[in-house]
Parts: C-alpha cells; sequence; structure tokens
C-alpha cells in the first residue's frame, strides 16, 4: 500500500515537472511511474487529467534539512565519541480537500517522513481528519487523527523553531507528556478575543497503540488580550495571549499486566509579540501513580521561557533563545534531580518558501540522567544548521 502511495505521489510531481519538459513518463497498472517506455505501460501525457471528487485540492509540502555535530561530555568513567552527521529532520505532505457546500470544511491528511531508532527513514500518517466548521456557533470539530488542543498553538503562536526543538510538553529533554496528534475528536472555537480546543482521545498518541480502554480529556483556553488580527507573520502584527491547557489521561501507561497508571498535567503560557520581538513563557506541573513507589519519568514540574528579536526592514533576520528547566518527581526516598537544557542561536528568512536557522543546544542534566551516550540523554552541546523549506 505504501508503494502505491508513494508512486503516486511521485506520478503528482512527475506530471508537473512534463509541462515544463520534453521528457515522457510512463505508468503502469500499480500505478508506479518510468521513464522509458516497456509493455504494460502507459505514455503520461500531458493532456492526461488529475479527478477529484473535491471541488478544491490544497497541497502543501514542509521539510527540514540539516547538519548536525553533537559535542558529548563523558559521563563519570565512559568514553563517549562525538557524533557528525547530515539529516532529514522532519518532511510532510498535506493534501486538503475541500468536498463540500461550505468552503472551509474539508479533509485533511497528512503524511510525516521521520527516521526511527534503526536510522531508517520511514513514512507514516500524522493527520487523517475530517473538519466541519461551525457545527455549533463559532465552533468547528476535527474527527479522525486529529490535532491535540495544545502544540499546534505554541508552534503557530510562541515558538517557531520546531526544526531546532519540539514544544515543552513534547521534547524528550524535559517532561516526554505528549505528542501532536491522537485518534478523537476535538472541537476547536474561534472568536476575536477568546478561542479553544478541547477534545477526547485515545491518549497514547499516533505514533503509539491503545492498550487500555482508557481515555484522554484535553484542552486549551486562550484569552487573546490585544484580539485578533488576522493570519499575517508574527513579523507584521501584535499580539498578547494567555493560555490554560493540559489534559486529564486515563490509563495513560500500563505498567504491569493489567495494572495502568493514570497522567494529569496543568500548564499555563504567555506570550508577547510584536514585529521587532517576541517572549514567551510557561508552567507545567504532571501528576503520574506511582507503582510500588517508582516514579514515572513524565510526573514533575516544568517550565520555559523563550524570546526572539527581529531586525532588517522585512524583520527577516533574527536572534533566539530559550531556556527548559524540568524536575522529575523522585522515586520514594530519593533526592529530585533537574533536566535544563538551554537553546541560543540565529535564523535569516530568505523569502516565504525557505529560512536558514544556526543553533547550539546545551544540555546540563544532573548526574543521575548523565550515564548513557547519545541523543537527549549525555551532557554537552548540539550544534545544528537547519534549512526549513514550506510551499
Amino acid at each position: 500500500m505504501r508503494k502505491v502511495l508513494l508512486s503516486s505521489l511521485a506520478a503528482l510531481a512527475l506530471t508537473s515537472v512534463a509541462s515544463a519538459s520534453q521528457t515522457k513518463f510512463y505508468v503502469d497498472d500499480n500505478g508506479q511511474v518510468f521513464t522509458k517506455p516497456a509493455e504494460g505501460r502507459t505514455l503520461l501525457k500531458q493532456s492526461t487529467p488529475w479527478y477529484s471528487h473535491a471541488d478544491k485540492l490544497k497541497f502543501g509540502v514542509q521539510t527540514f534539512i540539516g547538519y548536525k555535530y553533537s559535542d558529548y561530555d563523558a559521563p563519570s568513567g565512559k568514553n563517549v565519541e562525538n557524533d557528525s552527521r547530515f539529516d532529514l529532520r522532519r518532511a510532510y505532505f498535506q493534501v486538503k480537500a475541500y468536498m463540500m457546500e461550505d468552503p472551509k470544511s474539508y479533509y485533511r491528511i497528512t503524511f510525516d517522513i521521520n527516521r526511527d531508532n534503526t536510522g531508517d527513514e520511514k513514512v507514516r500518517a500524522k493527520y487523517a481528519y475530517v473538519y466541519f466548521n461551525e457545527v455549533l456557533p463559532a465552533t468547528g470539530v476535527e474527527i479522525g487523527l486529529a490535532h491535540r488542543p495544545w502544540h499546534d498553538y505554541e508552534e503557530h503562536n510562541a515558538w517557531y523553531y520546531r526544526s531546532i526543538s519540539k514544544v515543552l510538553t513534547e521534547t524528550k529533554r524535559a517532561g516526554d507528556l505528549s505528542n501532536s496528534a491522537d485518534f478523537g475528536v476535538m472541537f476547536k472555537t474561534r472568536t476575536k478575543y477568546f478561542d479553544a480546543d478541547y477534545g477526547l482521545f485515545n491518549g497514547e498518541g499516533y505514533h503509539s497503540t491503545q492498550l487500555s480502554n482508557g481515555m484522554s480529556f484535553e484542552w486549551r483556553t486562550t484569552a487573546h488580550i490585544l484580539g485578533v488580527s488576522g493570519k499575517d507573520h508574527p513579523e507584521t502584527k501584535t499580539y498578547f495571549d494567555a493560555s490554560f491547557f493540559g489534559q486529564l489521561n486515563h490509563k495513560h501507561k500500563e505498567v504491569a499486566p493489567g495494572v495502568f497508571e493514570d497522567m494529569n498535567f496543568y500548564g499555563i503560557h504567555a506570550v508577547y509579540n510584536q514585529p521587532e520581538f517576541l517572549v514567551a513563557a510557561q508552567y507545567i506541573d504532571s501528576k503520574v501513580d506511582k507503582y510500588k513507589g517508582v516514579a514515572n519519568s513524565k510526573s514533575g514540574k516544568g517550565w520555559s521561557v523563550n524570546a526572539e528579536a527581529r531586525f532588517g526592514e522585512k524583520k527577516d533576520i533574527k536572534i533566539l533563545a530559550r531556556y527548559d528547566l524540568w524536575t522529575p518527581e523522585a522515586d520514594d526516598g530519593a533526592s529530585e534531580y533537574d533536566k535544563k537544557s538551554y537553546i541560543v542561536g540565529a535564523a535569516w528568512k530568505q523569502n516565504k518558501n525557505i529560512e536558514w536557522v544556526a543553533n547550539a543546544t546545551v544540555k546540563d542534566y544532573d548526574e543521575q540522567l548523565n550515564t548513557i551516550k547519545g541523543g537527549d540523554a549525555t551532557n554537552g552541546v548540539d550544534y545544528m544548521i537547519t534549512a526549513e523549506v514550506k510551499f
């Protein structure tokens, strides 16, 4: 199924190229595309129509391409080799199909290319939902593999550098509490001075298995103190938002056969933006049931602050910084410890399609954590250069 899907996407891209060149393409019965004729292959002509039952299709692509050098601090008594690599950090392909009389209702599917622990690049569905506009006054609803209430808001209003780091609720440098999509239903209320997302989900996230009959109620409420001024870029508008968000996640994780933990977390967040700068801060308190006196790493408290300053006529040159602190709840009889990290960097928005980012991420964990090599588990500095491409 994945081969057919990828071949179909390739055919779509190749058809666009064909309109500007003399290259001929051929397609077989399985949907695979070739540049040479053969038995069972049909010429893909420029005039070949693409059919859709939707009134309109809208495509989007976003890719993070970069280089990363990790300078690790070796834990006591261990020899750690530094890492150096080019990588494709993330790539998204999105289609929206507007199928209904209401032009604001649509079906969306987003595919996510991500590297797994073996180094293999895998394609999986990130979002696959139908959105119905105005099912209630000022309120729409997503049904399917949908957004969760918090992540998308923060990444589009307060922390614009997903290519560097996930937000505090999701990053492994903190509690790794929740990811950005899940199977469920989410209502979206939008007004000039207030909006909210709230819904019911499986709770494990879009790349984990539902292991119990537990559900997760999740929400975000945001006061737009200065009102909403449309969907302009942060370099062109001023806003001041205050939010309350969280999850009541029943039977979140199985810790023993037939024994499940609940996870409840609450957060507050504020952000102020004007064309010249942005500053944002948040605090999170998470509680997870203890099993036999052992605390779950998702139980704890944390806070984060980030800022950026913008320069130039178009505010396309930026200096950015972020600080995260996560204090996991200790096991019974053990002392607490901290996970601290710092991000500093600069960005240049070359045009509406490409932004270049250079940064350093410093990890400064207490000794209890600094014991294994690699990723987010060893102290040190990650140096990154990233090209974010989108259209």
